[in-house]
């Protein structure tokens, strides 16, 4: 059995999130995502049918057993995910450690998505930039749950920078801490673990009961990587010219815990305050209207290029990170 180094970690994750910046996230079918994503859809519909109930095939829909069910789709999802990643990194390993090395780097930098949440959010912002509305609400779509066919300008940029601000943590510090912690098979478990909340971590009919043990899962994961982004977007809005540090800490403390999520609402209401716009408000989720909670202080209104700044704000943590790790690995070195 094979252990690697906290320093041999340090040095994977650093050559992960350099992969990242560079690469991205190609869209393959053997993506590890992709294949997590195949097999929570796969054991959801054995273990809750969209099928309506029949006499010769009876759905149990009751609540206690919809969270039993939820309870075991949660539990095979990230033991399938972190036993798998771990064999095969322990397999390439035995081939040579160079190969270990690569294997576990390319793992860890699937768990990641820095280029991937700039790329989505500039596949919004360049159609409004040009004026084209329709376009920008199609992108936007793809992005968040809510309805964007009558979204104007303001409220599209709304979007998207909820959307970067929130995934600060789940695609970037939360499977970069699991991943020094634990390697790959831990920064896989995160990402199986994220999986599962955005698929079936909902609050409607369907997903109430059955989708609470990811859910509840899910927060406790990000609960220490949430703070963190919290502390890492003040130092990042501290360095940048035109971010507000003391308003984004304010931020925090005025505006988070108004958030349904004990996380999001963190890295939002960081965000919000050091642009000094206002998240939050209206939103329409198949044609039923839900207020959320409003974050920050409207000092201006949002335009277009708070997309261009979230997504700065995005580089600039991770930036931190990377020079946080190698001064860290220099140290061990």
């Amino acid at each position: 059995m094979w252990i690697y180094t906290w320093q041999e970690i340090v040095w994977m994750t650093v050559a992960a999130i350099a992969l990242d910046w560079f690469i991205g996230d190609p869209k393959w079918p053997t993506h590890p995502v992709i294949l997590i994503g195949r097999w929570i859809r796969w054991v959801e519909d054995r273990l809750h049918p969209r099928e309506l109930a029949t006499p010769a095939a009876p759905v149990d829909r009751h609540p206690k057993w919809l969270r039993m069910k939820g309870v075991l789709l949660t539990f095979s999802t990230i033991t399938l995910s972190f036993t798998v990643v771990l064999v095969l990194v322990h397999f390439a390993n035995d081939i040579h450690p160079w190969l270990g090395y690569a294997v576990s780097t390319w793992l860890i930098s699937t768990t990641v998505a820095i280029k991937g949440l700039k790329d989505a959010a500039y596949l919004v912002y360049n159609p409004l930039r040009k004026g084209h509305l329709a376009d920008a609400r199609k992108y936007t779509g793809y992005i968040v749950g809510r309805d964007t066919d009558a979204l104007h300008e303001e409220e599209l940029t709304r979007a998207v920078v909820e959307t970067v601000a929130e995934n600060i943590v789940d695609a970037v510090i939360a499977p970069l801490f699991y991943a020094l912690i634990g390697g790959a098979p831990l920064a896989m478990l995160y990402r199986a673990s994220n999986t599962l909340d955005s698929m079936v971590g909902y609050r409607n009919d369907r997903y109430r009961h059955f989708g609470t043990a990811s859910a509840r899962w899910d927060d406790a994961l990000n609960w220490i990587p949430a703070r963190i982004t919290g502390i890492l977007l003040i130092l990042v809005a501290l360095a940048k010219p035109g971010l507000s540090a003391p308003r984004a800490a304010a931020a925090i403390r005025r505006f988070a815990h108004l958030h349904p999520s004990p996380n999001s609402g963190i890295p939002e209401s960081a965000v919000a305050g050091a642009l000094g716009i206002e998240l939050g408000g209206l939103n329409v989720y198949g044609g039923a209207a839900s207020e959320r909670a409003r974050l920050g202080w409207p000092l201006r209104p949002r335009t277009q290029r708070d997309i261009v700044n979230a997504v700065s704000m995005l580089y600039g943590v991770s930036y931190v990170v990377m020079g946080g790790l190698l001064c860290i690995a220099l140290i061990l070195y």
